[in-house]
């Protein structure tokens, strides 16, 4: 399959470094706004074509188009592609809204073509583990997740710059970039949660640089912590009735440790690096496609619905609006 990028950063060349050790994939055209960017990065990873104009680039013969600009401009981009007819993978987060998502889907359903929204930790071998070992826990208690990582970009926003990801017009913040991914996890292991509430750390701009998470299940509570501007050295837990689940990491998990309660006992499960984690979600995305999966696409979309109804209530309780709220 062809395939065209929006975005030239670093999560756009892991992607195509994919798509090159699977052979899932063949790049086939470049965007960005700018003509340098745009040449150089195609240069770079021997694209056949490179675009200033999306539109230009949209009336090609790319198969899928990889999504990578900024948060705020998904949405825009995804239904661009979609209206092209075009198969979209798209970046996390896919929308911020439960209705922007809604359009997505209506339109996707329409054109025939589908949408993928990209959390390559929910498709690795070792995220199965995960999912596989949670019965030997017994009946969950409580669970901490965390996304702690300082942002490379935080220096420059203390320097006095607005880099996309501290600015809430670009749909910025902690829990967009970050804390997605430990919900979406929490969502995928345990359903819907009854009730969400959020505390963040705003900065001086009103975005939240870090934040807490607590959501409410009938019989325990999950606690996310994510945050751009700290660094965290513990790992995340998952406590049972039965013992306890240790995470190293949440994206991508590489060591995943089992504590029994009654032997007293640790046991390593897994403690394999994944280097490349993004080649498990490529090929799903992939075989979606090829096999015409409407029942895996289902699957997914609809856990992407639940992230943004949620992450969406949890930053409106704090009133923390992005543009168009």
């Amino acid at each position: 399959m062809k395939f065209a990028t929006i975005g030239t950063g670093w999560i756009t060349e892991s992607f195509i470094k994919a798509a090159k050790q699977t052979g899932a994939a063949q790049l086939h055209a470049v965007y960005s706004r700018s003509e340098a960017s745009a040449r150089n990065f195609a240069e770079k990873h021997d694209a056949a074509d490179w675009y200033t104009d999306l539109d230009e680039m949209l009336n090609g013969d790319a198969d899928f188009v990889y999504v990578a600009s900024p948060n705020r401009m998904h949405y825009e981009h995804t239904l661009k592609c979609i209206a092209k007819k075009k198969h979209v993978f798209c970046e996390k987060p896919m929308v911020y809204t439960e209705e922007q998502w809604a359009e997505i889907e209506r339109q996707a359903n329409k054109a025939g073509v589908y949408v993928f929204e990209g959390y390559r930790h929910l498709f690795s071998p070792n995220y199965d583990a995960l999912k596989n070992q949670l019965v030997q826990a017994g009946k969950v208690r409580s669970v901490l997740l965390q996304y702690v990582q300082y942002s490379s970009k935080y220096d420059a926003y203390r320097s006095g710059d607005v880099p996309n990801v501290f600015s809430k017009e670009f749909a910025g913040g902690a829990l967009m970039d970050l804390g997605v991914y430990p919900l979406s996890m929490a969502i995928d292991l345990f359903g819907e949660p009854r009730d969400i509430d959020y505390h963040p750390v705003l900065l001086e701009n009103g975005v939240d640089g870090s934040g807490t998470l607590v959501l409410t299940y009938e019989d325990f509570i999950v606690t996310i912590l994510c945050s751009k501007i700290a660094q965290a050295t513990v790992p995340s837990e998952i406590h049972g009735e039965d013992g306890t689940l240790t995470i190293d990491h949440i994206a991508p998990i590489q060591k995943l440790s089992f504590y029994n309660r009654k032997t007293k006992d640790q046991e390593v499960v897994i403690d394999q690096p994944l280097p490349l984690d993004m080649v498990y979600e490529l090929e799903d995305f992939v075989r979606m496609i090829e096999q015409q999966d409407r029942k895996k696409h289902d699957k997914w979309m609809e856990r992407s619905r639940l992230v943004a109804k949620w992450s969406a209530l949890a930053r409106k309780k704090q009133g923390i609006l992005f543009p168009g709220e």
